[in-house]
Formats: structure tokens, sequence, C-alpha cells
């Protein structure tokens, strides 16, 4: 193999592909990229079994071919090279070392056989839908804060994607939740997802979207089986470009908990508060809070929002906020974390609070109608 390239392209490439590989493998060839140079293109592989990703860049090749080397180590050589350079990449006659040059530069990296290498594509997708990069990521970045890091409750390690009726209309929806708290963000359903199954994509294939979503005005396509997902990130038009990025996971297998179950229906006591000062009250006051207790206590009255918290190690502290509320005077707690997490995630200049009693589940979300995305909260003991 001998290809030529630039060296912004594919110090690009490798970042997007080299992000998946395990600093430490047991099994030597999942440490390694695989290169590919044919047709006028070197595409470059990684995986760690459970999520590949696939890259193809333009290339100058005079020797088609194929081969593997440390993908951390390729990395930092290529980020390290100057702006603008062109590199070389030359396989030796013996089969065990590439060579990389760049201008005066030379480094020599033992390679692993290409036959070595696994494949996670194999198998059939069963479904296949195209929707805007913007709103996927949009999806993911409302709910992600939500996913369970237990691992013995696996089935909540990721986002629940699903097709469901609402509000008279098809709505592809992305649901997170780790028992305290959960996120519910939703978008029009696009072609194709009708029938889907409801799938639960890991936490971290949710990491590499947020990542490779890097032009809002892209496109991706979606294709799921039982138990994979894979993702084409397509250009503007929708048309799948000769270079392009694909991402192909495991699914989760598992079955997710009926969550409508723990959305409240009765919560009646409503509030409006400004999102951006109740978010820096919050963070104010919780400064005093214990890294283990976190618990900050909202006390409702006519117009008024109390927002307290008291460490016995530290001391006390309480804002006062102007809002919108006519209800009887009611007090509740929540972890201070999980209310900047939600607030951090509103979008209209007001939060919309739901609330029940100090003991129930509050509702949470934009003060629109119909609002895109909602938050479920559990309260805690103050």
């Amino acid at each position: 193999m001998k290809v030529t390239v630039e060296r912004a392209q594919l110090v690009k490439s490798l970042t997007h592909v080299h992000r998946v590989v395990e600093r430490r493998n047991t099994i030597p060839i999942l440490s390694n990229v695989l290169l590919r140079a044919e047709g006028g293109e070197l595409k470059l592989k990684a995986t760690d079994l459970d999520i590949e990703i696939s890259e193809a860049i333009p290339a100058v090749v005079s020797e088609p071919g194929a081969t593997t080397v440390p993908a951390h180590m390729i990395h930092d050589i290529v980020r390290k090279l100057p702006d603008g350079a062109q590199v070389e990449l030359a396989t030796r006659p013996d089969g065990a070392t590439l060579d990389i040059r760049s201008g005066r530069s030379k480094f020599s990296l033992q390679m692993l056989p290409e036959s070595d290498f696994p494949d996670l594509t194999a198998g059939t997708f069963s479904h296949t839908f195209t929707l805007a990069a913007a709103d996927l990521k949009r999806l993911v970045d409302r709910t992600w804060f939500a996913i369970s890091t237990e691992e013995t409750r696996y089935y909540l390690n990721g986002i629940y994607f699903h097709a469901v009726e609402n509000g008279g209309g098809l709505k592809f929806r992305a649901v997170a939740t780790d028992g305290h708290r959960l996120a519910r963000a939703e978008i029009e359903a696009p072609h194709g997802s009708e029938d889907m199954p409801g799938v639960i994509v890991p936490r971290k294939t949710v990491g590499e979207i947020q990542k490779l979503v890097e032009d809002p005005e892209a496109k991706v396509t979606v294709e799921l089986s039982d138990s994979k997902i894979r993702l084409t990130f397509l250009g503007k038009d929708g048309e799948n470009p000769s270079v392009g990025i694909v991402l192909t996971s495991k699914l989760i297998d598992g079955t997710f908990p009926d969550y409508g179950r723990v959305i409240p229906q009765g919560n009646d006591k409503l509030m409006r508060v400004d999102r951006g000062e109740f978010a820096t009250a919050v963070d104010r006051v919780s400064t005093i809070s214990s890294e283990r207790g976190r618990a900050v206590k909202l006390t409702m009255s006519e117009g008024k929002l109390v927002l307290s918290v008291t460490n016995p190690d530290s001391g006390s502290a309480t804002e006062e906020l102007p809002v919108e509320y006519d209800q009887e005077t009611l007090d509740i707690g929540f972890n201070s974390r999980y209310l900047l997490d939600i607030a951090g995630q509103l979008e209209t200049e007001s939060a919309l609070f739901r609330f029940s009693d100090p003991g129930s589940p509050t509702l949470i979300s934009d003060d629109a109608e119909p609002s895109t995305a909602l938050y479920v909260l559990m309260p805690m003991r103050v």
C-alpha cells in the first residue's frame, strides 16, 4: 500500500474514528485502526466490538492495499505534523511496518494484518429512514444527561428511541431515565420510522453521535435491525457523498420500562419562573451544599419562590425570586445538580413547573404549548 493524503483531512478523520478505541485492550487488533487505500480514497475504520466508525477521505493512491496500525499512535503523529503538510503512508515489503513520511519527518509503525480486523457490519437492516442531523442531535442533547450509570440496570444505560402517536400525529421520541429523573424529547416522525422497533442506544454511542454531528444542515440515514443501528452522515442535500462517516453500533439487549406510568397526570400547582434567573439562583445557593447532600429546598407562596440550602457543616443560604404562582404554600426539595441539568436543556425564557405535593414527582418543561421536551424529577427530603 502506498497513498498520499492531506494532513488536515487525515487528522480530522483519525479524530473521528480513534475515539472508539479503548486505551487498554487485551485483544491487540482492537488497538488498531484499519487503513484501506483504493479507488482514489483512503478508508479508515476502528471498533471496540460494540461500536464501529468508518470514514473515507480523498487520497492519491499509488499502490492499493490495506493494513492496520495503532490508532492512538498514528493520531498523535499526524496531529503533530505541520498544517498544510502532505502525508505519505507506505507499507514495507516485509509486511510488518508502515512508514509515515511528511516533509523531513519519518515514522515507522508496527502493523497487524488486515485479515485479523473484526467486522461489525454483518447482517441486514429491516428499517431505514432519514432525518436532519440537527434534529437527531437535539433529541440526544435534551435527554442524554438522564442516562443511568448503574451497570446492574443495563437497560437504562442508553436512550430509548421509538415512534409513538401523540397529539394526533406520529412522533419520533427519545427517552432516558436513571430512576431519579426522566427526560423525554420528540420531533415529527421521519418518513419510514412508522413501524420501527423501540431501540435502546448505548451511552457510548450516544456520545459519539453528539461529536459526529458537525454540520447542522446535514442529514443522517438511520438503519435498524433487532440488534444493531447504523448511522450514515450525509451531505446537506441528502445525497450520500463519496466522503462520509458511518457509525455502526450494537443496541442494548433489554426491555425499556413503561416510562408512561411514572409521568404524573394530576399535577395542578403551576409555577412559571425565568429560566436563567432560576438556574443562576440554584447554582448560587447550592454552593453551600455538601457534595453528598446537594439538596435545595423550594418554598412557593403567592408570587414568590424562596430557594434555601442548609448544610450543618458549613452554614446556610437563601435567595428569593419573583414567580407566577397562586396556589397554597408548598415546600419541596430537589437535587440541585438535577435541577441545573434540566434548566440547561430548556429553551424558552420561562420554565413551567407542575407540582402535586412534596412527596410526588414534579413535571418541568418549556413554557410553550406544545412543549417538545418534558422532564420528570423525583423530590428529595429536606
